[in-house]
């Protein structure tokens, strides 16, 4: 459909990215295009340039021509995951946008295997920074006995999010999805490599669209097939579903609201602590500590939750000069106070 007001170009939207070329779907079929210079050089950081399920405006050129992409259009939501890249200058910390205008983020976790609580801490908190609903899906139900024990722990261990156990080869529980898919929404899937997310999408699509890999004997894993982001439509108008790679490393960015969204009952004991800049170390009356010893807290939540939240201050300050220097005279007064003690101590 054409821009109005922008000469006539073309609104499309993002469905495939491929070192640096982007497929797009117009009314008359899909088109290559590339990015014009003119946005590269415009674009401050790497999340700014396009990304799988962006809406963007292009040239109409003719169907054999290659598509420049002049413009981005604000999005939504965006699932951007933090990466060290070599060549930004600074902290080297860049955002990677791994879905663009998507409602739902379906963590996948395989129950072939014990989840990952940890890793899953952290596809919520993309999630809910990015500005959409997280969902755990725990595939490969059929190879599990103890299913229903691994759901109930998984529920227990992330409150207020929707824990549903599935099978891609059953289709054990996909059922329980249509709340989540629809006309007008995209979905994502994140997780690593091997939990079943290419298989369980053939499932859903109807057909063997995405290659699948052989299950392991030795931990139940499948090969990692998915090499690009694809943005896919489901059948019978049930939306559209976004295919990821798996990933080893999934960084947060220096936003702390995905974190506390992800550990809104830490954050809410938390705020009981007798002191507001409690550390949640050893200060007296601290409610999260108070919370382990009655039990009302799950330790390994705990800890995840201190790491990341040390890991997104971490970034912020990295990013932010005043914070840097603030840090750096609050470490430099805690060595100095140590010094002193040691001097003290010897003195005696």
């Amino acid at each position: 459909m054409d821009a109005p007001g922008l000469g006539g170009l073309l609104a499309a939207r993002v469905i495939e990215e491929q070192k640096g070329l982007y497929r797009l779907a117009l009314e008359n079929g899909d088109r290559w295009a590339s990015v014009s210079g003119r946005l590269r050089s415009a674009s401050d950081s790497a999340d700014e340039m396009p990304a799988v399920g962006d809406w963007v405006l292009t040239d109409p050129g003719t169907p054999l021509d290659q598509s420049v992409i002049r413009a981005v259009l604000r999005r939504k939501s965006a699932i951007v995951r933090g990466r060290f890249d070599s060549k930004r200058q600074g902290d080297g910390y860049a955002g990677q946008v791994l879905a663009a205008n998507v409602d739902t983020v379906f963590v996948v976790e395989s129950l072939g295997v014990a989840p990952n609580f940890h890793r899953i801490d952290r596809f919520l908190a993309l999630a809910h920074e990015g500005g959409a609903w997280p969902v755990i899906l725990l595939n490969k139900a059929d190879l599990a006995e103890n299913s229903e024990t691994v759901v109930l722990e998984t529920e227990a261990r992330h409150p207020g999010v929707d824990v549903i156990p599935v099978s891609s080869v059953s289709g054990q529980g996909l059922e329980r999805l249509s709340p989540y898919l629809g006309p007008g929404k995209t979905v994502v899937q994140l997780g690593p490599s091997g939990v079943g997310k290419s298989t369980l999408i053939n499932r859903l699509l109807g057909r063997p669209v995405q290659e699948v890999g052989e299950v392991r004997d030795s931990d139940g894993k499948g090969r990692h097939t998915t090499t690009s982001r694809q943005l896919l439509a489901l059948p019978d108008g049930q939306g559209l579903i976004i295919d990821t790679p798996g990933l080893r490393a999934v960084g947060l960015t220096s936003g702390e609201e995905g974190l506390a969204s992800a550990f809104a009952d830490v954050e809410a004991l938390a705020e009981q602590c007798r002191f507001r800049d409690c550390t949640h170390g050893s200060e007296p009356g601290c409610a999260l500590r108070e919370a382990l010893v009655d039990g009302t807290l799950n330790a390994d939540r705990l800890e995840s939750y201190l790491g990341l939240q040390h890991e997104t201050r971490r970034r912020r300050e990295l990013k932010d000069p005043v914070s840097r220097k603030k840090e750096g005279r609050r470490m430099a007064r805690m060595i100095s106070e140590v010094k002193r003690q040691d001097k003290r101590r010897f003195e005696r």
